[in-house]
């Protein structure tokens, strides 16, 4: 058995970029920022940033492309994939490594931000939604009861 799933939540690090290709096909391609925290041997407290490269097919494409900015919290559900191409100008090949969306979940908003099509009132249910809250330390396995 096999399995190539990537599941990400982050935050954009630039505006996305939407192409359409030959075929009339629309791609969207940006890239987001994962952080996570631990301690060091020594106990101090770390914390390291990831970025990766997203590419999303379709609708959803043009979806992103739309509501999405810089900064924007975003769920990337796909899989990952390696394309390579030769790059003439230096003559060596050259490889990029990207998540291929499948399923996109838009998260909360930038502080201060609205979004062009909505009104700057929000409405009740908006203002319900979980946001995702991350723990402030690092948790003991032997701190689990179970």
């Amino acid at each position: 058995m096999y399995l190539n799933k990537a599941i990400l939540i982050g935050n954009l690090t630039r505006d996305p970029e939407l192409k359409a290709i030959a075929s009339g096909n629309k791609v969207c391609t940006f890239s987001i920022a994962t952080n996570r925290t631990y301690k060091d041997a020594n106990g101090v407290r770390q914390e390291k940033t990831d970025y990766h490269n997203i590419v999303v097919w379709g609708k959803t494409a043009e979806n992103v492309a739309t509501y999405m900015k810089k900064g924007s919290q975003i769920l990337v559900e796909g899989r990952m994939e390696t394309r390579s191409w030769d790059d003439a100008a230096t003559n060596t090949k050259k490889y990029r490594t990207e998540v291929v969306a499948d399923t996109v979940q838009f998260g909360s908003k930038p502080s201060g931000s609205s979004s062009p099509s909505q009104a700057p009132s929000t409405s009740k249910k908006e203002e319900e939604i979980d946001t995702i809250e991350y723990p402030e330390e690092q948790i003991n396995a032997e701190d689990i009861p179970f």
